[in-house]
């Protein structure tokens, strides 16, 4: 009979890339890693690791193995929340993940609620954007995590992970002082770092605009972005959640964007198998409650932005 345990290294393994990172995540050595890895192998009677520079790669036999560990933890996972479900009260541990915007208006009103109707559950709150946090979510260092779509973006959805869309949230073009919006192009620009989901839909905006933005200050602090913008440094794209989130600030000149590409969807996303937990089901409720529509008055389009 194979050792769970032993499966669930070579599942981690499969996720995290290394034995060390194998072991950071588990609180053991590389070696008692490697050395529980090498008896599954003996069990298996396979080879299951071989080397690839200086890491190792699974081999298809342990990719049959890490496959059918997942359906079994997966099962694990129901038998949790059916037991959870069956009990008068709701307790243990819910980690949550959410990239910043959500994670300042959506997430404290939503503690709120859930420590006043569930006084036992214990809630922990990393602030991680979608590119980390849905690798987490996967490998269970999270439960839940909040995440983002960009218009006309679509990410790949991992199998294995079960989405329900939260809101939505528009997106405005914010000038700096005195800037005018045919000069778009000669302005400097903030944005989120390269490689991320919300830069490329927002270079990609830029250049069906005709332009290519000078990015000159680069974050994902979006709060950062609206300071800049605040103080005349830089052209920004603001989601109405980062203004709401932090009332009172100074005003900066702000048009809509294009129907079609001015509203980023916002979704929860958890393990399947672990999605009808009624932990996740109780966060993801308070999550829409404190879901608030932005009481911002209509603005002008940007015509630039809109060819």
């Amino acid at each position: 009979m194979l050792d769970l345990h032993r499966l669930r290294l070579l599942r981690e393994l499969k996720h995290r890339g290394t034995l060390a990172a194998v072991a950071e995540a588990l609180s053991y050595s590389p070696s008692a890693v490697s050395q529980q890895l090498s008896v599954l192998e003996r069990e298996v009677g396979a080879v299951l690791l071989e080397p690839a520079g200086r890491r190792v790669r699974l081999t298809p036999q342990a990719e049959i193995l890490a496959a059918h560990a997942e359906a079994v933890l997966e099962r694990l996972d129901l038998a949790e929340a059916e037991i959870a479900a069956s009990l008068a009260e709701l307790t243990g541990t819910l980690r949550v993940a959410a990239f910043q915007t959500a994670a300042l208006e959506l997430v404290p009103a939503a503690l709120t609620a859930l420590r006043d109707a569930h006084p036992r559950l214990r809630v922990q709150v990393v602030q991680a954007e979608p590119e980390a946090a849905l690798p987490a979510l996967l490998a269970r260092d999270v439960d839940l995590v909040l995440t983002e779509e960009y218009p006309g973006d679509p990410v790949p959805r991992p199998a294995g992970i079960e989405y329900a869309e939260l809101c939505e949230d528009e997106i405005r073009l914010a000038l700096p002082a005195g800037a005018h919006e045919d000069g778009l192009a000669d302005l400097p620009w903030v944005m989120e770092p390269a490689g991320s989901a919300a830069r490329h839909w927002a270079t990609s905006l830029c250049r069906a605009a005709g332009f290519e933005p000078d990015v000159r200050f680069e974050s994902s602090d979006l709060l950062l972005h609206r300071r800049l913008a605040e103080l005349g440094h830089a052209a920004a794209l603001l989601p109405d959640l980062v203004r709401t989130a932090v009332p009172g600030a100074s005003p900066v000149p702000l048009r809509r964007l294009p129907a079609g590409r001015r509203t980023r969807r916002i979704f929860t996303a958890a393990r399947r198998g672990g999605e009808g937990h009624p932990a996740v089901a109780a966060c993801r409720a308070a999550l829409r409650a404190a879901v608030r529509p932005a009481a911002f008055p209509d603005m002008p389009f940007s015509s630039l932005l809109c060819r």
